[in-house]
């Protein structure tokens, strides 16, 4: 066979030598492997490795593993659950910029600014109805939070059902359990503006920073 390929006895029998070597490397490294519960990466297989007198890098050690598909329980990042933040909720922007209404209160807008009164700063809030750009609730107060909305509810005339839906970005003063409990009595679609485009809510924001 060495004649046939024109390779000297002693490479065959060299890399023979060698191969064997790999494949006992191999069934080594596995063997280490399940009986540590796949808990064992590179570092510690080597450890064991030396320990039998087997001396090896962990490149070549991590190589070997990853011809195995041998992945190490450790380096599997575990799932944490966590809450959803209201920029991340998945609530869609069903407004689309269609700010052009036919409808009375079909969709009702709403935004937040501030002002200095009396060295201190207040917030307000207003709800506008697309139809007709009318601002038709708002309210004022020291605090930028669900509460100040929902006082802006309270003066809006007539009843609260007529208002289809209700649009806004996604501040925590508008997208929260209190916003949500308070839209679902009154049976108002939400709509959220998409994360960090405040175009989808221009019709709110426009009178506010005018």
């Amino acid at each position: 066979m060495c004649n046939v390929l024109q390779i000297a006895k002693s490479t065959f029998y060299y890399e023979a030598k060698d191969q064997k070597t790999a494949d006992e490397l191999t069934v080594a490294i596995v063997e280490i492997f399940y009986k540590n519960r796949k808990a064992y990466g590179t570092r510690k297989i080597k450890a064991k490795l030396h320990e039998q007198g087997i001396a090896v890098s962990r490149r070549r050690i991590g190589r070997i593993m990853k011809e195995q598909g041998l992945v190490s329980t450790y380096t599997i990042a575990p799932y944490n659950p966590r809450k959803t933040s209201c920029n991340e909720a998945t609530t869609a922007n069903v407004l689309n910029r269609e700010f052009e209404q036919t409808e009375a209160k079909r969709f009702v807008v709403s935004d937040l600014t501030y002002v200095k009164v009396q060295n201190k700063w207040h917030y307000i809030c207003v709800l506008i109805d697309l139809f007709n750009r009318e601002i038709v609730g708002h309210s004022v107060g020291p605090n930028k939070d669900a509460a100040l909305v929902s006082r802006a509810f309270a003066t809006v005339e007539g009843d609260l059902r007529h208002i289809q839906w209700f649009h806004t970005d996604r501040g925590s003063e508008f997208k929260n359990e209190k916003m949500d409990e308070l839209l679902e009595t009154f049976e108002i679609g939400r709509s959220l503006s998409m994360k960090g485009c405040p175009y989808d809510n221009a019709v709110a924001e426009t009178p506010i920073e005018s």
